[in-house]
């Protein structure tokens, strides 16, 4: 069992790198399509969303598309400054990052969408900037539906198997994550492995669905 604990300690980190990423811009965003009002706004949150409905696949090939070597960011990387994102643990953070956006997106919108406006208008009259009335007025209000949209955005960073798959691969000790190493057990019949790793992945995202439920009693975390 001990090479189990490989994909493991790789799995939370990159985990907590999307969830900490998502952390702020999930948060900044969503308080901006909640407060502001512009021309496509709905097609920009229809945009932002995609992530949780689109096919994995599809998605990583349009990251392989975006971060590959021939890729457009990719390509310029690789030239200009020798860095490589694909198939290396940084293509892992990205694609994962990318995934369970939506869900810290959607609930941190929803969250803001609650808080009285007119309590950050009271705000605003005594002079304080906008900076201190989200940080001590509006997030103190909403942080609750904050923090259960980043719970859920690490449990599915921890379940991201095929767009990780496509731009990180599967290279033991490096990409490989705890939903592609059951995969790979399960390939080459490894069950006792198998097994380990997918009691791990369930407790685990069983515990941060009964934490995101006790903080929005009540309420779909994702709602729109």
């Amino acid at each position: 069992m001990a090479e189990a604990w490989v994909p493991l300690a790789l799995t939370l980190k990159v985990a907590g790198w999307a969830t900490a990423i998502n952390l702020l811009l999930g948060t900044a965003i969503g308080y901006a399509l909640a407060r502001w009002r512009f021309p496509g706004r709905d097609l920009l949150d229809a945009a932002l969303t995609l992530p949780m409905v689109m096919p994995p696949t599809v998605l990583g090939y349009y990251l392989l598309v975006v971060i590959g070597s021939q890729g457009v960011i990719g390509a310029w990387l690789l030239q200009s400054f020798g860095i490589r994102l694909i198939f290396s643990v940084e293509a892992a953070i990205i694609a994962a990052t990318i995934v369970s956006f939506p869900l810290v997106f959607k609930a941190a919108r929803a969250a803001f969408e609650t808080v009285d406006p007119q309590l950050e208008d009271a705000a605003r009259t005594l002079g304080v900037n906008e900076w201190a009335i989200f940080f001590r007025v509006s997030l103190p209000l909403a942080w609750r539906g904050v923090l259960a949209g980043l719970l859920l955005s690490f449990a599915r960073a921890m379940g991201e198997f095929g767009a990780t798959l496509m731009v990180a691969g599967s290279i033991v000790g490096k990409t490989q994550t705890l939903s592609i190493a059951v995969y790979e057990a399960v390939q080459a019949g490894q069950d006792s492995t198998a097994n380990f790793l997918v009691v791990v992945t369930s407790i685990t995202c069983i515990a941060v669905l009964l934490s995101a439920g006790r903080l929005v009693p009540g309420r779909v975390a994702v709602r729109g």
